[in-house]
């Protein structure tokens, strides 16, 4: 009866607001002249944003495109002055040397998974501009990621071990080895933990972001997702939620052409993402995805929408991914590689970047070489650290998942130490932390 009053009470709550809204447009229709040559009669119907009757019968199919919004051309230099952020050196470069690690990091992580000495790996090659996001955050907003979240995770201060643990599921890994290789997550930071489903974190962040704004906790949540987690249910319901609760979150959307092998014109026919947050009442910026300015500027105005005004913002940043989907994926088997080359040559987050600091004289060639060769030697000595850490102890299969251990984890582990007690040859317990033996 509980749950029931207070929706009842939620929806006389919206009837009385929808009330005044309809009387308020009426007495706007009334008073000014219904007609005009132009335009007809307003509509005061309350389902849509005010609108005018037409004897003109017309199907909309599109309108005029979403411009992308961008600071640097392609090499580095400011379009427009005013729209230069005033940043420090300091703060430049540490955006700039992420770039780069993560770029080193995944080269080296990449060819582990091919050697098998891990199982799986994502790539973020073309998107790394996409850290100026995490840059233009306050470290207690929280972030839902997807797959192609490392850069941000490493602006927020996840180290190299954490990274290496992660994904070889060895006993110091956070999520104690229960997830896939980078579906990283760091309470500390606030950074929940990503999960393999396809767009389940946008719903979960309109409902989060809701929390903050009922705690009047003055943050906002930040969403990553592909434009292929957009084709989801989840996407569209999240948006109507975030919108019509006005919910604190920043829905942001690396459009970087292709979900896994499905290229965007097979995705959907519409203006892209941004088209959709329009629809749907969402304050909404389309950006160069491959330039760190403008994905910075913009994602500091949402975060000011979102956490001082308590409204929903849509970025969609135009990218393209440089990398194959995964290393369970060939990409050339659905694009060309004149075509990849073309985009990597083009549009290089990086080189972009690069440009604009030596612009600056932040930045030069003797610096670039140092700090590549010394990152490089800091990512491969933390790689062979947690290579050589054994696997979390088996007893951390059923730690964590209830508070107490129900009769069926019970049973499970008594049926597992069964198993490796009469078949001993097909466990190498020397792998694991105190081999089986706390059974």
């Amino acid at each position: 009866m509980l749950a029931r009053a207070v929706f009842v009470g939620f929806r006389t709550t919206n009837s009385f607001q929808w009330t005044k809204r309809l009387l308020s447009v009426t007495s706007q229709v009334f008073q000014s002249s219904s007609k005009d040559d132009a335009k007809g009669e307003k509509v005061p119907f309350p389902g849509a944003t005010l609108s005018y009757f037409t004897n003109k019968m017309q199907f909309i199919q599109s309108i005029d495109p979403i411009p992308t919004y961008r600071v640097m051309d392609r090499e580095g230099k400011i379009l427009d002055p005013s729209q230069e952020p005033q940043v420090s050196e300091e703060f430049s470069l540490k955006i700039y040397q992420n770039m780069l690690t993560l770029n080193i990091m995944d080269l080296i992580l990449y060819e582990a998974q091919r050697q098998g000495r891990i199982s799986f790996y994502m790539t973020n090659y073309g998107e790394e501009a996409c850290i100026g996001s995490a840059a233009a955050l306050d470290n207690n907003d929280v972030i839902f990621g997807q797959y192609r979240e490392a850069g941000v995770l490493l602006y927020r201060g996840f180290g190299l071990d954490e990274f290496m643990n992660q994904c070889y599921s060895n006993e110091q890994d956070n999520g104690k080895g229960r997830q896939m290789p980078v579906h990283y997550g760091s309470k500390e930071l606030n950074f929940q933990t990503i999960s393999s489903p396809l767009a389940t974190q946008i719903p979960q962040a309109a409902g989060a972001a809701y929390a903050l704004k009922r705690s009047s906790q003055k943050n906002c949540v930040m969403c990553y997702f592909g434009e292929g987690a957009a084709s989801e249910g989840d996407f569209h319901a999240a948006l109507n939620i975030a919108a019509t609760m006005t919910c604190p979150v920043i829905f942001f959307c690396r459009n970087n052409g292709f979900a896994i092998s499905t290229p965007a014109l097979e995705q959907y026919k519409g203006d892209g993402i941004a088209s959709r947050g329009i629809g749907y009442g969402i304050d909404t910026i389309r950006v160069d995805g491959n330039d760190v300015w403008a994905v910075f500027n913009a994602t500091r105005t949402a975060r000011q929408l979102a956490a001082d005004e308590n409204r929903p913002v849509l970025i969609e940043a135009m990218t393209y991914r440089i990398g194959h989907h995964s290393t369970s994926d060939n990409s050339l088997a659905y694009r060309s590689k004149t075509e990849v080359e073309y985009w990597k040559r083009l549009d290089n987050p990086i080189i972009r970047f690069r440009k604009w600091l030596e612009n600056k004289n932040w930045w030069n060639e003797e610096e670039e070489n140092k700090f590549r060769t010394e990152i490089r030697k800091e990512i491969l000595k933390s790689f062979s650290r947690a290579e050589k850490l054994q696997k979390p102890s088996l007893t951390e299969l059923f730690n964590d998942v209830y508070d107490r251990p129900t009769p069926n984890l019970i049973a499970q582990k008594q049926e597992l130490k069964r198993l490796i007690e009469e078949y001993p040859e097909n466990y190498k317990l020397n792998k694991f932390k105190n081999e089986g033996k706390d059974l």
